[in-house]
């Protein structure tokens, strides 16, 4: 069976990477523009295993579909597209296309469906590989994985510990069940599930005055990106790693203590212990550093001005 391999990034390269292991025919890879001075893993990796490369800038170009149509492709796999596909493109393949979304679809429609389950404290989400069509993760169910979220699962870990490999073995999966005629094609219900947008900055503010769960849950879903953040004496100050703490009666917002641990932060119901920050300048400090590289006190509050 003749494959296209559609992504970008370590998530599109890997998935390229399990494909040609397997011994899989992958007559081209289509890959975003390039953008900024860093090379794309999955270009670089085609353009290594000397894969005819793409990289067109609208799928909606005539000329596009048309060359899609002529590589004479079984099946188009689709490993984290960020551009628009309409249709046209998307059934140049003789079998269409399949593609990877990391939420238990029909919830968490759109792109940032890692941070908002986790922000929301559900205890599960999921992955999902489905035909797509022309709406936005709407298309038939082809699998899905079921996945966790610990207490203290954070975007980074429930993506690189599990999205990530289980979607990769999933997508090659997927195309074996293609390749045996078996692929299921359940619709979603197209009234049901839900969608948000992009989990931006403006997003996550912290408002320590809100429960200290939602509060936790927030840092976590936006670590590493876009990043859960506060103010201190008037810098913005992202908070990356944290843990839930002994509960400490002060002031939401208030610096209880430093320690080599990093510093307590009393909540609504609870306390939040930071121990890795970035600051206003993009430098990225660890508990240990933040004697030395944080003007912080105790008694100090965060998100005061």
């Amino acid at each position: 069976m003749k494959l296209i391999v559609h992504g970008q990034q370590a998530f599109g390269k890997s998935v390229l990477e399990a494909l040609l292991e397997r011994g899989e025919e992958v007559c081209a890879v289509y890959c975003a523009p390039d953008s900024g001075s860093r090379t794309d893993p999955l270009k670089a990796y085609a353009q290594e295993q000397g894969l005819p490369l793409f990289q067109p800038k609208t799928y909606k170009d005539e000329s596009v579909v048309a060359q899609m149509k002529d590589l004479g492709a079984d099946l188009c796999v689709m490993a984290y597209v960020t551009l628009m596909v309409p249709e046209s493109a998307l059934n140049a393949p003789r079998l269409g296309s399949i593609q990877y979304h990391p939420s238990l679809l029909p919830l968490h429609k759109g792109p940032s469906s890692i941070n908002w389950p986790i922000i929301f404290g559900e205890t599960k989400t999921g992955l999902s590989i489905f035909w797509p069509d022309d709406g936005l993760d709407t298309g038939p169910i082809l699998l899905q994985k079921d996945v966790a979220i610990a207490p203290d699962d954070t975007l980074g870990s429930l993506y690189f510990n599990h999205l990530f490999p289980m979607g990769v073995a999933s997508m090659c999966e997927a195309v074996d069940l293609v390749r045996e005629g078996t692929a299921p094609c359940i619709e979603q219900d197209p009234s049901g599930g839900t969608y948000e947008g992009w989990c931006r900055a403006e997003d996550v503010k912290i408002d320590w005055h809100q429960p200290v769960d939602s509060v936790y849950n927030m840092i976590r879903g936006a670590n590493p990106q876009p990043g859960a953040w506060t103010t201190l004496s008037g810098q913005k100050l992202t908070v990356l790693d944290s843990t839930r703490a002994e509960v400490i009666e002060a002031t939401p917002g208030t610096v209880t203590s430093i320690d080599e641990t990093g510093m307590t932060i009393a909540g609504d119901g609870g306390s939040i212990l930071i121990s890795r920050v970035k600051t206003e300048s993009g430098a990225k400090l660890s508990a240990a550093d933040f004697p030395g590289q944080l003007t912080v006190s105790v008694g100090d509050v965060l998100g005061a001005s």
